[in-house]
């Protein structure tokens, strides 16, 4: 495995109320509050040389947002790694015991390990931030009016009922609010519009792919294919072993783009005349449904990968 011998690695275990540091081979452990106020005390463990620095933390639902925007803010490479991975990665090293001052030893070591692998987070400009807020809170009221359809088929008394629909209600309203504050967000910038503009000429991609894909997903155009289909998920892993051929499986990545994009394929499946070709073509070969939907998935996210990168709108000799 390769290791950067003149490289610092920073391994950070983040929870709501602490950050507790790994910075050396000492195994010393620096806990702070995990409040931006107090970040500055890394400053005393960071050397100037900001270039040999590998800073890694796990995702923790949000709670590493805050450090990781003031890290970048300050040009100090951070990579925020799959917390599964990390984890599966302890094990393999013998290392079941778990608790915060070994997962940030853990976590220095996996970056030590496979640091040069590692997508290093990019600065998002303020009009970016707003733009991942705004569809993040979309999709979370998606999810909430969700759950509230779902109660309605379950709820039989009146009172119950209309409750419900005025709960339902409240997220539509919402979700239009939202949805036209990202649309006001994306076009204050030339350039975030003209990608937007670009990305929907994909037949099947609509304004919610659209903006989750600018907002969460700044990497679009700036790696490869196999890279951005990893950061998303829709990468398959092998399973195989001898003459054994496992299923192909894929995890991890980000949440909420594959979700968007999930949406996106199923409507590009039917209607748009490339992907849906190529799924009808997965199902006639056998194909599972499921497995087909993420090959598509995996077709479309490249094909829109490939148009940002070369600044060329959806054709269907790109499928």
């Amino acid at each position: 495995m390769k290791q950067v011998e003149d490289k610092i690695y920073i391994g950070i275990d983040v929870s709501k109320k602490k950050l507790d540091i790994q910075y050396d081979e000492t195994g010393n452990v620096l806990t702070i509050e995990n409040h931006k106020n107090n970040f500055k005390k890394l400053n005393d463990y960071i050397p100037r040389d900001k270039k040999r620095i590998l800073v890694v933390l796990e995702a923790t639902g949000g709670y590493e947002k805050e450090i990781v925007e003031w890290l970048v803010s300050r040009h100090i490479p951070v990579v925020v790694a799959n917390a599964r991975r990390v984890r599966d990665y302890a094990k393999a090293m013998g290392q079941y015991a778990k608790n915060d001052h070994i997962d940030s030893g853990v976590i220095r070591e996996y970056g030590q390990q496979f640091g040069h692998k590692l997508h290093i987070k990019q600065a998002k400009s303020k009009l970016e931030k707003t733009i991942d807020e705004l569809s993040r809170r979309r999709a979370q009221l998606i999810s909430g009016r969700t759950k509230e359809k779902q109660h309605l088929a379950t709820i039989q008394h009146g009172e119950g009922q209309k409750s419900i629909k005025r709960a339902i209600k409240f997220y539509n309203d919402e979700v239009d609010k939202i949805t036209k504050k990202l649309a006001l967000a994306v076009s204050k910038n030339d350039e975030l519009q003209a990608k937007a503009e670009l990305i929907q000429t994909v037949k099947g991609v609509g304004d919610v792919t659209t903006y989750t894909l600018i907002g969460e997903l700044p990497e679009l155009g700036q790696v490869d294919n196999n890279k951005i289909a990893a950061l998303v998920g829709v990468a398959p892993f092998c399973r195989d072993s001898g003459t054994m051929k496992g299923k192909r499986t894929t995890w991890g990545g980000r949440s909420s783009v594959r979700a968007a994009l999930y949406m996106a394929t199923l409507s590009a499946s039917r209607h748009n005349p490339a992907i849906k070709l190529f799924y009808e073509r997965l199902i006639a070969k056998g194909k599972a449904k499921k497995v087909a939907l993420i090959a598509c998935m995996r077709k479309l996210l490249t094909i829109i990968n490939t148009m940002v990168k070369n600044n060329e709108p959806w054709h269907a000799e790109m499928a």
